[in-house]
């Protein structure tokens, strides 16, 4: 459930974590803000056998990114869950570390859609990622 934060978003976010396949991947928070979320990940450890850049480890950064970022918009009270995710990987990166840039294109009220943009270090687009959240209202527990 989201517990928007009455405290900084990013401090919220590092409170959270990317959970345990994020932060086997080496996720680590940039920024974090009502605006925006950047992410960064080393590309050793999430390659295929080739050695470039695994297109699902540019995903689960996505959706990592988009998810959080979500649930941050939905507020108290409220859950953003996955709908829809597709990326287009367009380079490929080899060593050093990728960065996702998480920007919003769509908040309504029960659903969200963001972009992330996956550059290298150079800034050079290696994929593009769309995801849609649906918000949902949480039931109170008694």
């Amino acid at each position: 459930m989201s517990d928007a934060p009455a405290v900084d978003p990013l401090e919220w976010v590092n409170r959270r974590g990317f959970g345990a396949l994020g932060d086997k991947m080496g996720m680590s928070w940039v920024e974090f803000s009502r605006e925006r979320a950047i992410a960064t990940m080393p590309v050793e450890g999430n390659t295929q056998p080739v050695g470039l850049m695994h297109g699902g480890a540019y995903v689960v950064l996505g959706e990592s990114l988009g998810s959080m970022h979500a649930n941050l918009l939905a507020g108290p009270g409220r859950l953003a869950v996955g709908l829809d995710i597709n990326a287009t990987h367009t380079r490929s990166a080899t060593a050093g570390v990728v960065t996702g840039t998480c920007t919003p294109i769509h908040v309504g009220r029960s659903v969200t859609v963001h972009e992330i943009v996956v550059t290298d270090e150079q800034g050079r687009r290696l994929s593009t990622v769309r995801i849609t959240n649906l918000i949902k209202d949480v039931p109170a527990t008694p």
